[in-house]
Order: structure tokens, then sequence, then C-alpha cells
């Protein structure tokens, strides 16, 4: 079967997180992706948050499925020469190096436009054009600056971060998105074009509703569906809504049984106007369908507090599974606070490949993310990550280079 990017390479100047992630979802749709590391270390991550001796840590691995690894030294004339090689052969460059660090290298847009008019250069930068877009970013610093964390944690609290890597993967979903996009329109203009996703950005797209209430509270200065209302005062910006849903459908995160001992024995609950009724039945509270202070959404917004409360005596007789079990009857909506144990144990992922495992020849068998989008006619098969400089003598002969010019290139330090 063929897959949606055959026939795509991607010239790959990314590390860490951010762009190895957008170029690892390329390359699962079929792209061939062509990663440039350094000699020696190649992507810091390979050695970062290590678990075992000698091998590509975790961090690495999850990150550079399907890819090609080759080992170049750009700084050196003979390595630029390659390096120009790759250009003309690649439809995209993809890279999340410092502001400015491809012009020092020689390789401005204009030099690339050169060298393949065709060209995709797509980059990964902290902040867009402005004050502080030569600023060095990483994952808690856009979502500090992209306005997550200040809307993410409980009213009394300091601003958090979230586990979800919205800065860095976020980023990166965003940038193969635009390079998708890129090479579509380049199918009717015949031209490259410079892609640009910075983090900042990223991060508040993905807090829009943020946004949202931040114009609805400079226009209303209350907001009835945060746990803020009726009792606080709001100030003149969004503030922190704990487990509120931040929606029309008032949610909580509700304790089940064997909290005390299990950090993760809660259930997300969700008040849905149309199951009102059903939602009074299962908790034994009938009474509430009718009664004037409960029976409409906008009269609930005042005793969410004591709703909850109630739902949760509930809740914490059964199990979360169970309460899941017995809400669905219902359609009530409702999900178990599930732990990274109890997912990477659930067999439906491994069923539809959400979860992988993979037999890697260094560190043995090892799970990951399996790509996230289903395509009933590009099937992922993820294969595992390249070691360092796996592919160099590959592709090089594939740029036409000899046998001995491979190992001239080698001797002089060049790959």
């Amino acid at each position: 079967m063929s897959k949606a990017l055959d026939g795509v390479r991607i010239l790959d100047f990314t590390h860490v997180q951010s762009g190895p992630t957008c170029t690892q979802l390329l390359a699962w749709f079929g792209a061939d992706v062509i990663k440039v590391e350094k000699s020696g270390d190649g992507d810091a991550t390979r050695a970062q948050l290590r678990d075992i001796p000698h091998a590509d840590s975790l961090y690495f691995t999850m990150l550079n499925h399907n890819k090609r690894s080759v080992t170049l030294d750009t700084k050196k004339p003979k390595g630029k020469a390659v390096l120009e090689k790759l250009i003309k052969t690649c439809d995209v460059m993809v890279e999340n190096f410092a502001p400015g660090a491809l012009d020092r290298m020689g390789f401005t847009w204009e030099r690339i436009q050169e060298l393949n008019p065709r060209m995709i250069v797509a980059s990964v930068k902290g902040f867009g054009p402005g004050p502080y877009e030569l600023c060095k970013v990483y994952e808690n610093v856009a979502q500090c600056a992209g306005g997550s964390a200040s809307t993410t944690g409980f009213p009394d609290g300091p601003p958090m971060v979230t586990g979800a890597q919205i800065g860095d993967s976020g980023t990166g979903l965003h940038l193969a998105l635009g390079i998708v996009a890129a090479l579509y329109q380049r199918n009717s203009t015949g031209r490259g074009q410079k892609v640009l996703a910075a983090m900042q950005d990223s991060v508040l797209n993905l807090c829009r509703v943020k946004l949202r209430d931040q114009q609805r509270l400079e226009r209303t200065g209350v907001m009835k569906e945060y746990p803020q209302y009726p009792d606080e005062h709001f100030g003149n910006a969004v503030p922190r809504a704990g487990n509120a849903s931040g929606g029309g459908q008032p949610g909580s995160i509700l304790k089940c049984k064997g909290w005390e001992t299990d950090p993760n024995a809660y259930i997300y609950f969700i008040t849905q106007a149309a199951v009102w009724p059903a939602v009074c039945k299962v908790i034994g509270e009938e009474s509430w369908i009718d009664d004037a202070a409960y029976a409409t959404p906008g009269a609930r917004l005042l005793h969410l507090k004591p709703i909850f409360a109630r739902i949760e005596q509930w809740t914490k007789t059964k199990d979360k599974f169970e309460v899941m079990e017995i809400l669905n009857q219902y359609d009530i909506p409702c999900g178990p606070i599930l732990s990274m144990k109890e997912i990477a144990e659930e067999p439906s992922l491994r069923e539809t490949g959400t979860i992988v495992e993979i037999d890697h020849p260094v560190r043995g068998k090892y799970l990951t993310v399996g790509n996230p989008i289903k395509m009933s006619d590009s099937k992922t098969e993820v294969t595992r990550s390249p070691l360092l400089g796996e592919h160099t003598d590959e592709v090089m002969m594939q740029l036409g280079y000899s046998r001995e010019e491979i190992d001239e290139l080698r001797a002089d330090g060049i790959i």
C-alpha cells in the first residue's frame, strides 16, 4: 500500500523535541526523512535521561522513528558541498536552530532558493517576529508565554504548567500541517516557501478558549461557569479555574473508591443539561429534577459546588471503571483519570497502533506512541529510530558519491 507522502524527501536539521515531533509525523505518513546529526554525539537527546548505559535514550527513540540518520560536519567546505547536494535533492528542510544559525552557516533563504527553488524551509522558533524573537525558549517557557500557565491550576495557587508537551510537541504538530499545506500549494505554484511555527503562537492557538473568556470577562465582568462564581470577585484577567471545564457544560474531577491510596482513583464528570434528569436519578436526588434551584442550567450555576459534592458522595462508593460503566448507560459524559501505567497496559490502544512495542538492537523492546492520526489508505508502520549515522553511506551513494569518495570524506572527518 502506498503512503500519503511517498516521494517526499525531508532534510531534517531538528533536535530535541519540537522539530523531531514534526519530522516523525511526516515520516509516519511515508516521507523519506534524512536526519542530519553531528558525528560523535548526534542529537542531544540520544544521551539525555538515559536509562540504559550506551543505548539511545527513550527521549530520542520515541521522537525519531521511521527516519534515516547521517552524520555530517557542515562547517567544513566539503561538508557544505554535501549539504548543497542534499538541498538540491530534498523537498523540505526542517530546522529548529537558534535564530540566524542557518544564515551564519552560509545557507540563507536566498542561497537555498538558488540551489532549489522548490525547497520549503520550515522552522520552529520560540517567538515570532517582535521583541522576544531572539530569546531562547523551552517547553515550559512557551507554556508561560502562550497563556497556558496563567490559566492552569487552582484559583488559590500559583500558575502551573501542564504535563502535556503543548509547547514542543504541540508546535511540531502545527509545523507539520504547515509543511503539508506548503507542499500542496507548490503543486500549483511550483515554488517553495518559508513556513514558521512559533512556540508561543502554537500554545496560544491551543489556549484560544481562554482568549475567548478574556473578552467575555472584559464585557460582562463575570464568568458564571468558573468556580469563582458567585462567591468570589473576578479581576481583569482570566483566572485559573481548577478542573472546571471552561465551556458551557460544567464539569469536575471527583473522587472514586480507593482515592485514599490511589492518586488516580478519580473520574471527570460533566453535568450536561440534556442528561441532568438521569444524573439526578443515578445519585438518588430525583427531587432536583423539578426543584427550581436545580431545574435549569442557569439556576444550577449558583449551586455547582454542592451539586458536585453530592455527586462525589456517590462516585466514592464505586471505582472509576464502575462509575464509567453506569454513567455510559445514560449517556452521561465522563472519563476515568488514567495513569500512564494503565494507558501502557490498555489492550485496545495496542490494537489500534496508538501504543506500539518496538525492538531496538541496543536497548531491546520498549513502548512508544504510534501515529495518532489514522488513515484508511496510508497505514502507519512504526519502525525503530536510527542509530547515529546508520544510513550515512546509503544516503551518500544516493547523492552520487562513490565508495572511494565516501571513504575519503570519512577520513577527513566530514561524515
